[in-house]
């Protein structure tokens, strides 16, 4: 633990999400949705915080400051790569999106497909799998399809 001056708090919000207090900043950053491990570690080291320390022991200056390198991280030196919506079709710009902004992006992707009547779109409107899978015995939905043993 890390032996701070600030008092520990069991919940933080950061980036519009409730954080457990009792997490190292990794594992809590993870938690927020489109923040994977990899890109956690490197806006810790970006904004200069121990990825051991406890989130709750975080100060109020190191929140603002991890929040501000989530966002706007290719600003804050991270690469490219590590952004999970490069090439944004409406902006042509490389975004990093997380939380209700991701969700919504990735909503408008599964309508625009739809719209078009894309493989993947019709597959989307039919409620089938979408990557190729098998659907012969996966995926079924509804009434169980199988053997029943005769009553004797």
């Amino acid at each position: 633990m890390s032996t701070s001056s600030a008092e520990f708090k069991h919940v933080i919000r950061m980036a519009g999400v409730d954080l457990d207090g009792s997490l190292k900043a990794v594992q809590g950053l993870a938690a927020i949705k489109g923040v994977g491990l990899n890109l956690a570690r490197m806006v810790l080291r970006v904004a200069g915080v121990n990825p051991e320390t406890r989130i709750g022991y975080l100060t109020d200056q190191q929140v603002k400051r991890i929040e501000e390198v989530l966002s706007s991280p290719l600003k804050h030196g991270i690469p490219s790569w590590a952004l999970n919506r490069r090439l944004d079709p409406q902006s042509g710009a490389d975004l990093h999106l997380i939380g209700s902004d991701l969700e919504l992006a990735v909503k408008g992707d599964i309508d625009l497909m739809k719209r078009i009547k894309c493989w993947k779109g019709i597959r989307h409107a039919w409620g089938l799998k979408v990557r190729g899978q098998r659907t012969r015995t996966t995926g079924r939905k509804g009434m169980t399809v199988g053997v029943t043993k005769k009553p004797e």
